[in-house]
């Protein structure tokens, strides 16, 4: 996959990415597509699939970080290094 494409996927949100997801699941499950654009594109959903993953555990590392601080009580939140 070319890396401009990827730096694309990386811009999506994750209701774009599902999304883009979803028609490319739809368009591969109707089998009208050539071979050639079927491995393409479903490289392209590989790489969102990843996409939605890593927002999702961003998400839900966030999700515990208000949720989980020393007295057990949420306090608000604080910035949240993900790498």
């Amino acid at each position: 996959m070319a890396e401009n494409t990827q730096a694309d996927v990386k811009k999506l949100s994750f209701e774009g990415a599902i999304e883009e997801l979803e028609s490319i699941v739809k368009r591969l499950e109707d089998g009208k597509v050539p071979l050639e654009e079927s491995v393409a594109i479903y490289e392209r959903g590989e790489a969102l699939k990843r996409r939605c993953e890593e927002l999702l555990r961003q998400a839900e590392a966030r999700v515990d970080k208000i949720t989980t601080d020393a007295s057990g009580q949420a306090s608000g939140t604080e910035p949240l290094d993900v790498q």
